[in-house]
């Protein structure tokens, strides 16, 4: 009996972590978390890359 409650509450956390609206989330969020290190970074040779984008872009301030 234990080893069925564990097996359907494994299966309910793999359902529910393979759904479209988790995914969407983690997908979003790591674009994000992908954009904002290109964005804010202090590394010379992506910095110096990026340089002109984010002074166009209205929210972020390079200076």
């Amino acid at each position: 009996m234990m080893t069925r409650s564990i097996a359907s509450i494994q299966h309910q956390a793999v359902r529910f972590t393979l759904s479209t609206p988790v995914q969407a989330t983690l997908y979003v969020s790591l674009c994000a978390l992908v954009l904002w290190t290109i964005y804010f970074t202090t590394y010379p040779a992506v910095h110096d890359k990026v340089h002109s984008l984010r002074h166009h872009t209205l929210t972020v301030s390079c200076h």
